[in-house]
């Protein structure tokens, strides 16, 4: 446990662990605070947190990446071909 005293706008430094953190400040009741570290997900990328199997699939990819495993290119010529048959 550590005391600290507020300056008079009211702040405390929480010190080096916190630096550059995001936090949760949780007010408790009057006398007390519980601060808690954070990490945020933008709510356009909560979608990818909530599908389980979107998840795995790019954490798998990532992984796949990292050890140098890559998918084959297209095959233009044969997209080309089927392009050619679709247009007569």
């Amino acid at each position: 446990m550590t005391t600290k005293t507020t300056d008079s706008k009211g702040r405390v430094t929480l010190g080096d662990r916190f630096a550059n953190r995001t936090v949760i400040i949780e007010v408790i009741d009057e006398t007390e605070v519980r601060i808690s570290l954070a990490r945020v997900v933008p709510e356009r990328e909560m979608w990818l947190h909530d599908n389980r199997a979107a998840s795995t699939a790019v954490r798998r990819g990532l992984a796949d990446a990292r050890n140098g495993k890559f998918s084959a290119g297209p095959d233009l010529a044969a997209d080309a071909e089927l392009a050619e048959r679709l247009r007569d």
